[in-house]
C-alpha cells in the first residue's frame, strides 16, 4: 500500500518528493505493526486483550478455533453482541463464553496464534 502511494507521488512530483515520501513510509512501518498487535494477558483475577477486561470467574466455556471454525463465527454465525477481539489476518483464536448475567455479551471472539496455550491459561 505504502509504495503504491510513493509511485503516485513519484508521478506527480519529483524524485526529492518521492525519496521524501519513500523514507517517511519506510520508518512509519515498525510503528504501525506495533499499534496493529493485540496485547493479550491473563493474571490472577482477569483477561485482558488491549483495553477491554473481564474478570476470570465470569468467564465460561473456552474453545479453541480451527480458521474453518472462525471463520463461521465471524461472518454467518456471529452474533451482534459479541465481543470481538479479531485481527483479520489471523486465521485461527477461540470463542469465550461468558457467563455473567448482567452481562449481555454471550462470548468474546478472539484471534491468537497461541489459542490453545491462551485456553489452557483460562481453563486453568
Amino acid at each position: 500500500m505504502f509504495l503504491s502511494l510513493v509511485i503516485a507521488i513519484w508521478a506527480a512530483f519529483d524524485t526529492i518528493a518521492t525519496m521524501v515520501a519513500f523514507t517517511i513510509a519506510t520508518l512509519a512501518m515498525p510503528f504501525i505493526a506495533l499499534s496493529l498487535t493485540s496485547r493479550i494477558s491473563v493474571d490472577q483475577r482477569e483477561l485482558r486483550i488491549d483495553k477491554a477486561h473481564i474478570e476470570l470467574k465470569y468467564l465460561g466455556k473456552v474453545t479453541v478455533l480451527d480458521s474453518d471454525a472462525m471463520r463461521m463465527l465471524r461472518t454467518r454465525d456471529a452474533d451482534p453482541a459479541a465481543f470481538l477481539a479479531i485481527k483479520f489476518w489471523a486465521a485461527k483464536g477461540i470463542k469465550i463464553e461468558v457467563t455473567d448475567q448482567r452481562d449481555s455479551t454471550p462470548y468474546w471472539l478472539v484471534t491468537s496464534k497461541r489459542g490453545e496455550k491462551l485456553a489452557a491459561l483460562l481453563t486453568k
